[in-house]
């Protein structure tokens, strides 16, 4: 039986020997975890980088986590989740598509937003103000991994997972073309499923979408996506690099910066006081009664208060967050 199991690992590495593009990631190649482990005898060590991010407290998280719009009234806006699998999704098409490893794009893709705050890139902007150090998603999403999972002892992913989920911003300079994938993938999914979740929600028309980008990449949402893959596909096949054609790159940043300018802004603005008041309030609480954090950030709030306080606050989902700052600031029927 062991013999059977330990065949199935190698003819994954023979095939990645055989099929993959030269300038891709393969698994038995990878730079390794900081602290050594027996290997799985079954799975390369992307696929378990993998399972330990899905079954991560963070991952389950980010079902109830804000990607633009807050509280909506309907089911079927994205979620912090959903944006992930849906950067996950793209991530092994463009990989598949490019003959790179698929299952290190989809690590990466899985993990990419683990630290992200509640209340959408408004926590991320309200904590960034608060901590003397600052506050960035990627930067926490990396912490998360290393420190805050497991109680602690953290995921202890590879080395390649891990940059790639520190790099996947756009001033982030990825060391694998499946990490370059997955910057791309990130970008395609929340312009394209953030403008269809504006125009349900009443923010804009798809008339009002820049019409030289429409005609680039399509009207609807699916086309816009498929496009972009396509035209990365042309663009980066056999080559050295993962980008776009000129033309669809420009394109695709006149659809982000109409995106900032009549939505994103239009709609932090409703949840920006209310959640700013929130977060303020929460992080001056545990700054001055760091004792009361989880125990988790105890050690951390001896050395480094913001820190840990900014840990705790960036781990909470939105509704979390909203439950505890009633419970600690608004007054309850028969208190005094």
């Amino acid at each position: 039986m062991k013999e059977i199991i330990y065949d199935m690992k190698e003819k994954t590495y023979e095939k990645e020997r055989t099929y993959l593009s030269p300038y891709a990631m393969r698994s038995e190649n990878t730079r390794g975890r900081e602290r050594e482990e027996r290997p799985c005898p079954m799975r390369t060590d992307f696929q378990r980088d993998r399972d330990r991010i899905v079954y991560s407290k963070a991952f389950l998280r980010l079902k109830n986590k804000t990607q633009v719009f807050f509280a909506p009234d309907g089911d079927h806006y994205m979620s912090r989740l959903t944006h992930t699998f849906d950067v996950a999704q793209i991530a092994r098409a463009l990989a598949r598509c490019l003959s790179l490893n698929e299952d290190l794009a989809e690590a990466i893709a899985l993990g990419h937003d683990l630290g992200h705050t509640p209340f959408g890139h408004i926590g991320e902007r309200v904590l960034a103000s608060l901590n003397p150090a600052g506050f960035k998603h990627n930067e926490q999403s990396l912490r998360v991994v290393d420190k805050l999972e497991k109680d602690g002892k953290g995921l202890n992913l590879t080395y390649e997972v891990r940059s790639g989920i520190l790099n996947h911003t756009p001033a982030g300079k990825p060391e694998t073309l499946e990490a370059e994938v997955v910057r791309y993938a990130d970008l395609i999914a929340y312009i394209n499923h953030d403008i269809e979740d504006a125009i349900r929600a009443g923010y804009l028309t798809a008339d009002e979408l820049p019409k030289d980008a429409v005609a680039k990449f399509g009207r609807h949402t699916s086309e816009r996506i498929n496009t972009a893959i396509m035209d990365i596909c042309r663009e980066s096949e056999g080559q050295p690099y993962v980008r776009m054609s000129a033309e669809k790159d420009e394109a695709l940043s006149r659809l982000r910066s109409f995106m900032f300018e009549h939505v994103y802004e239009r709609a932090n603005k409703l949840i920006q006081e209310s959640a700013e008041r929130m977060l303020k309030a929460l992080y001056t609480y545990f700054m001055e009664k760091p004792e009361e954090l989880p125990v988790l950030y105890l050690e951390t709030a001896k050395t480094d208060a913001p820190r840990a306080v900014c840990d705790y606050l960036s781990s909470m989902t939105d509704r979390y967050a909203i439950t505890l700052f009633q419970r600690l600031f608004v007054p309850r029927e028969g208190s005094v």
